[in-house]
């Protein structure tokens, strides 16, 4: 990913209640589509480390009641 454009996930609705992410300057940033002035900025290696854990379930009793 080395793009300014925002991303969102396939799985999201069409509705703009997503988590939308891109890469930019360096560093790997993420907000919700719904509150774009909020953005959370982290390195590429910790976002890389994140997914690991994600794919992993390691935050999967987060989604228990989603």
């Amino acid at each position: 990913m080395n793009s300014s454009e925002w991303q969102k996930s396939s799985f999201s609705e069409a509705a703009s209640n997503c988590v939308e992410v891109r890469a930019r300057e360096g560093v790997v940033e993420l907000r919700e589509s719904d509150e774009g002035d909020v953005i959370v900025r982290t390195t590429r290696l910790k976002f890389a480390k994140f997914l690991q854990a994600t794919k992993a379930g390691e935050f999967d009793h987060l989604t228990a009641d989603a």
